[in-house]
């Protein structure tokens, strides 16, 4: 039996990932805000579009969301003609954006009410991950609706972990992007320090990626920041939004984060700089630029 499923939102992420669900062999029916990626997105892979996101979700048993924020997940899920007003008993709705834990709650209350079940689902990995399938989930809700969710979220991961009940995905993408906010300043003042120093910098990035020092960020991301390239990867505007929900969420659990606040306020450093579409890695240009 065919699985009929909704992707919502087909952005850099859900594009490829929405993808994979289609070749995979199920009947994936489509919505973007953009109607034009939605039609393209048919050109290239088997399946339908609607209009609205009620109309992509009617009828499917497990309807995907990825959006960029609170604002657009509320209105594509709980606004006029939103996916809750034909989300079906039984079904699930799994949300892949990065928001907040309280946006989480409130969904997965929302869909108990109709007797639907939820997921929250942020993904790490990039857009490389996601155009691959080796992403890493990190999801939030029930066992049970995390047993069935699974193998079908296994078409784009690498790892898929339960983390807790609802709101739990969210909370660990925040501890990711802590960890890769503190990481990737490291990187950029290493690479400053190698190249003030007279190194090859290359050379020395290229030896301490095999040893204690390695990171995905300085595997994938030291010879684009060397060659001052930043026109691809995660953008700063994303990155400032998911760490100001970071910073919100530590002031309400009591969690002292001050180097995500010091990097934080670089990338508000680069945004003005003009850099919001920017990869996170130019931190490094912002190094160079401000002579610090």
């Amino acid at each position: 039996m065919t699985i009929k499923v909704a992707f919502i939102g087909l952005g850099t992420m859900g594009y490829p990932m929405a993808g994979h669900l289609a070749n995979a062999g199920m009947s994936v029916t489509v919505f973007n805000r953009t109607a034009s990626r939605a039609d393209q997105w048919i050109q290239d892979y088997p399946g339908a579009c609607e209009k609205t996101p009620a109309a992509a979700a009617c009828g499917a048993s497990m309807v995907f969301v990825c959006v960029g924020n609170d604002d657009d997940l509320r209105q594509v899920t709980l606004g006029k003609g939103g996916v809750l007003e034909s989300l079906e008993p039984g079904a699930i709705l799994i949300d892949h954006t990065t928001a907040s834990a309280a946006m989480a709650r409130e969904l997965d209350a929302a869909c108990r009410e109709q007797q639907a079940h939820f997921i929250d689902a942020p993904v790490s990995g990039g857009q490389q991950g996601a155009e691959n399938g080796q992403l890493s989930i990190m999801c939030g809700g029930q066992a049970a609706t995390f047993e069935q969710a699974a193998p079908v979220l296994q078409h784009y991961a690498r790892a898929c972990s339960l983390m807790g009940p609802a709101g739990s995905g969210q909370l660990t993408k925040m501890v990711n992007q802590i960890c890769v906010a503190g990481l990737v300043e490291a990187l950029a003042e290493g690479m400053a320090f190698a190249q003030n120093a007279g190194l090859d910098a290359d050379k020395v990035f290229d030896t301490i990626s095999h040893g204690a020092a390695s990171s995905w960020q300085m595997i994938h991301r030291h010879k684009t920041m060397l060659a001052d390239e930043y026109e691809h990867g995660f953008a700063v505007d994303w990155m400032r939004k998911d760490l100001e929900m970071c910073l919100e969420e530590a002031a309400n659990n009591g969690t002292a984060l001050p180097v995500t606040r010091q990097v934080n306020d670089f990338y508000r450093e680069i945004q003005a700089m003009g850099g919001g579409r920017w990869d996170t890695s130019s931190l490094l240009r912002r190094l160079r630029e401000k002579g610090e």
